[in-house]
Parts: structure tokens; C-alpha cells; sequence
């Protein structure tokens, strides 16, 4: 039976959030990135720039958002 072999790597970096993991994901040569979104509307990421669509837009590899649930 054949397993599927995943590597985590958590990185810490400083500087803007989506310059810091744009440059990550290149240096490590990604074949996924997978981001949290704070879930807001349209309007809200629009005027705060999310780092999540930036990096969505930029990087050279597949990326999956995941939304902010509810609270539970």
C-alpha cells in the first residue's frame, strides 16, 4: 500500500506578511500553500489589502483558503 508523503514546514519570518510568505514559498519551492482568511466581505478586503489574495495572485503554486468558521 502506497502512502502519501507530506512535509510541513512552519516558518517564521519578519517583514510584510505577504512579501515574507510569497519569498517563503518560492525559496522552499512549494507545491501547495494552504492560508486562514479572516472571512470578510468584499469591501473590507478591499480596503485592507488581504494577504491571502495577494499571495493567491502571486505565488507559482496551487493555494487554498480557508475561511474563519463561526464560533461555536
Amino acid at each position: 500500500m502506497d502512502f502519501l508523503q507530506i512535509n510541513v514546514h512552519r516558518v517564521v519570518g519578519c517583514g510584510e506578511a505577504k512579501d515574507v510568505i510569497c519569498g517563503i514559498v518560492d525559496k522552499l519551492r512549494a507545491d501547495t500553500l494552504i492560508m486562514g482568511s479572516h472571512g470578510y466581505g468584499f469591501i473590507k478586503r478591499a480596503l485592507l489589502r488581504s494577504v491571502s489574495d495577494y499571495c493567491a495572485k502571486h505565488v507559482k503554486c496551487p493555494v487554498v483558503i480557508v475561511k474563519h468558521g463561526e464560533e461555536i
